[in-house]
């Protein structure tokens, strides 16, 4: 199956590193133009320009904007021009006993993970209505529907992302916009190297540390492994070409299997 996106314009949010960055170059290489985002120029530029050394014929653009807030959304738009693909991505994480988050950092994770999300699906969502055509993805987790002991308000930001997923689809019903929501497993990427390393240790070799996670902290997983970015952006290109027309409202799982359930 070859998928060409040549002509689409593709925004993917918190694409400097990781996830987004695997995104963001899987989507370049189909042929779209991609808009790489994080809150730092620096990054942000290292992030464009490591796409275009793999992809010499890539058109990368990177606007460095914090979408946490409402006036770094509103830079981001005054810049990045039309957008056919919106994949939102942004997202923080980390452990810590639920007992003790404080109003402050629910609020944050909110802001960061839900929030920001729906600011720029109000912003491109009626352009994209009227023109008859666009994708909006909402990178979300596994840890949306098994939430995670020990980082419970991530999880429940991710539960949120689901229904924001599902009632923007209504919004669009008929108009050619597909909304979706991407339920990611445990994937491969240097904050969750960092994550692993506060739960199972840091003084052994990645791959040893890598089994004892899964085995002690994620023994759902049917690939028993973390799933590697590339992955996730092999879906997201599915998701965002005309072959995923009837698509929409859905939580599309790249989980490895780690969500025991029939639907989500």
């Amino acid at each position: 199956m070859e998928i060409n996106l040549t002509g689409r314009r593709a925004l993917v949010t918190g694409s400097s590193q990781g996830i987004g960055l695997a995104i963001a170059t899987e989507l370049a290489r189909a042929g779209a133009t991609v808009i790489v985002n994080g809150r730092s120029q620096d990054k942000t530029d290292e992030a464009a320009k490591s796409i275009t050394n793999e992809l010499p014929d890539a058109d990368v653009v990177a606007i460095a904007a914090d979408l946490a807030t409402a006036e770094g959304a509103a830079a981001l738009q005054a810049q990045a021009g039309q957008i056919d693909i919106l994949v939102n991505n942004l997202g923080i994480f980390g452990s810590q006993p639920a007992l003790e988050i404080s109003d402050e950092e629910w609020s944050r994770y909110f802001e960061v993970n839900v929030l920001s999300a729906v600011r720029l699906i109000r912003m491109y969502l009626p352009a994209m209505m009227e023109r008859g055509w666009g994708r909006i993805m909402n990178i979300a987790s596994d840890s949306a529907v098994v939430i995670p002991i020990e980082m419970v308000h991530y999880g429940v930001t991710k539960t949120a992302l689901l229904g924001v997923s599902r009632g923007f689809a209504k919004v669009a019903a008929g108009t050619g916009v597909t909304v979706n929501s991407v339920i990611a497993g445990p994937t491969h990427t240097p904050g969750v190297e960092e994550f692993v390393a506060e739960l199972v240790g840091d003084d052994r070799p990645w791959e040893e540390a890598q089994r004892q996670f899964m085995r002690e902290h994620r023994p759902q997983s049917l690939i028993q492994r973390l799933i590697e970015p590339n992955e996730i952006g092999n879906l997201i290109v599915y998701l965002s070409s005309d072959l995923a027309s009837a698509t929409t409202g859905g939580a599309i799982r790249v989980d490895g299997g780690y969500v025991d359930a029939i639907l989500p």
